[in-house]
């Protein structure tokens, strides 16, 4: 009896630990202090992308959190989802306490509520409902992996952050719009350049988002911080697109810079890229993963 219930045990748990290979535990005590023991950090990888919204990290993307991240996602250790969700929601909690962003939070479609003489009372609180958008495998990598990584680790954070009392979704509006190459290989340049336009939100998308406060887009890692920025764009042209009448970008709401008295529709990065000053896109989104390259905590504190 003992050797059949430890076969059925090991159908049902992980013959070892996702971060040190440590037998019988989803993850060890010390891989997962690893994971969720320090305190999130705003990260910033060098060069840093124009576009990139405000980023925060559970923990370098090195040892056992490298570990514990590649067992998720390609090896398809989907019981460390769990532990990665929390690692992600202790990063969102950290940007939401700092606002996220350079004070245009009002301006997320759904983040009204009373507002005091520096904004809206309560925003980047506890009790702030969020949004998380996590940034699309593609399609090609979740056929062979079996899952979508980012979705599923999004789905664990929201359900660790309404269990600590922050109302929080799941909204998976962005889709590839067009094939990209493998980014193994290229350089922070080519990055960009091969996500450049990647990424849209369908028709129906700013709909789902309005009424979930902030807008915080999620994944597993930043390394040259190109997804992160791709992701960014696709969502800065729907909620900026929402805060004019009928949907219209204004001069009044883009500020300086902006050629056209008017831009409707969804998918315009040429509006984004003309926004200028407080009244534009900046503070609107904000960014969390749960991992960075150590070089971008690095950075932070010199």
């Amino acid at each position: 009896m003992r050797g059949w219930w430890q076969d059925l045990t090991d159908l049902v748990l992980p013959a070892e630990c996702g971060g040190c290979g440590r037998p019988r535990t989803v993850l060890c005590p010390e891989c997962r202090a690893a994971l969720t023991g320090a305190v999130p950090s705003r990260v910033r990888p060098e060069p840093e992308p124009p576009g990139l919204p405000v980023v925060h990290a559970a923990a370098p993307y090195e040892d056992e959190v490298r570990a514990v991240l590649l067992a998720h996602k390609e090896r398809g250790a989907l019981m460390l989802a769990r532990p990665l969700g929390a690692a992600l929601a202790g990063a969102v909690r950290a940007g939401l306490a700092t606002g996220g962003g350079s004070g245009a939070a009002g301006l997320v479609p759904g983040a009204g509520g009373p507002r005091g003489p520096g904004g809206p009372v309560g925003v980047g609180g506890p009790r702030t409902p969020v949004s998380l958008v996590p940034v699309p495998s593609a399609p090609w990598a979740v056929r062979a992996r079996g899952h979508d990584p980012a979705r599923r680790i999004a789905l664990a954070a929201a359900g660790e952050l309404r269990r600590t009392g922050t109302p929080a979704r799941v909204v998976a509006v962005l889709r590839q719009r067009r094939a990209v190459a493998d980014q193994s290989g290229l350089n922070s340049r080519q990055r960009l350049d091969n996500l450049a336009g990647a990424l849209e939100v369908p028709a129906g998308g700013a709909r789902l988002l309005a009424g979930g406060g902030r807008v915080v887009i999620v994944d597993d890692l930043m390394t040259t911080g190109a997804s992160l920025t791709e992701a960014a764009r696709a969502l800065k042209a729907v909620l900026v697109a929402r805060t004019g009448p009928y949907g219209r970008v204004t001069p009044k709401v883009t500020g300086e810079g902006m050629s056209q008295a008017t831009a409707t529709g969804v998918g315009r990065p040429e509006a984004v890229r003309e926004m200028r000053g407080t009244n534009g896109t900046e503070g609107m989104l904000a960014a969390a993963v749960v991992a960075a390259t150590p070089a971008s905590f690095e950075i932070n504190r010199n």
